[in-house]
């Protein structure tokens, strides 16, 4: 990426549309950024733990769906543990309210990082954990940029994330590979993937509602890259990812079991 172009932007919801839908709009400017939740020493530990856990079969997911060796996950898992990501999200306020999510963000880190994507899509970023794992293997591999459209409806996240301003979680280390969209994906979407090139990796994040999950899954899957991947959050909240897998005609893949289950689709798997 040119540095000369490697600053932060943020598209305000003006500047997308001037009818946005109740719960997918912009958060309301006058909300106060949620300080973080003091950690006992003990606590800070049990947590970096749980965002650290790996299960086998997720790792064996990742190496399947990037094309990398076992090797390489090793080496990638190993510079995470040696790594301060951890500590940055605990700092700025991922506590135990995001227990459910913590050991998922791991794996975007290492799927970014063997994969080597040069343009991911998100939908439905909150405070932005799983912005900042992503972007925190960008950053790793010292290319590639991320577009993440939201903010995300709260029902089924943890407790208080309402309270969190959008995108808290990223620290301003890490912004210069992002672009924040704020609107709703019905609306806007579609013009985000076709401003760029075709996307190596998009993850679905953006709630239970099933018609937009079909639609989210449909827009991103005509978009991939050849060697794209497709991840769709919290699989069990809908019938909609199995729909769409058996439409494709392929199985359906799980990367984490959860819960919530994140299932993953790839490009290459599409029978030939």
């Amino acid at each position: 990426m040119d540095r000369s172009y490697r600053t932060s932007t943020t598209l305000s919801a003006a500047s997308l549309s001037r009818e946005v839908a109740p719960g997918d709009a912009v958060p309301v400017p006058t909300r106060s950024t949620r300080q973080p939740v003091l950690l006992s020493a003990a606590a800070r530990k049990a947590v970096r733990n749980r965002m650290l856990f790996f299960r086998q079969s997720s790792l064996d997911q990742v190496a399947s769906l990037s094309g990398a060796t076992p090797a390489a996950i090793k080496q990638y898992r190993h510079e995470l543990v040696e790594s301060n990501v951890p500590e940055s999200l605990l700092d700025r306020g991922a506590s135990l309210a995001f227990t459910k999510e913590l050991p998922q963000g791991s794996l975007l880190y290492l799927l970014v990082r063997a994969l080597r994507p040069r343009r991911v899509l998100e939908t439905g970023v909150r405070p932005g954990y799983s912005t900042a794992w992503l972007l925190s293997g960008l950053e790793a591999n010292g290319a590639g940029e991320l577009v993440s459209l939201g903010p995300g409806p709260t029902q089924g996240r943890p407790s208080g994330v309402h309270e969190y301003t959008v995108g808290q979680f990223v620290p301003p280390s890490l912004r210069a590979r992002w672009t924040l969209a704020l609107g709703n994906t019905e609306s806007h979407l579609e013009g985000l993937v076709a401003r760029g090139g075709p996307v190596d990796l998009f993850l679905y994040d953006n709630g239970p509602d099933v018609s937009r999950a079909r639609f989210e899954l449909r827009t991103a899957w005509a978009a991939l890259s050849k060697r794209g991947v497709l991840l769709a959050h919290h699989i069990d909240a809908n019938p909609a990812f199995t729909e769409f897998c058996r439409a494709q005609g392929l199985p359906e893949q799980v990367l984490d079991p959860g819960p919530p289950a994140l299932g993953a689709l790839g490009v290459s798997s599409r029978p030939r």
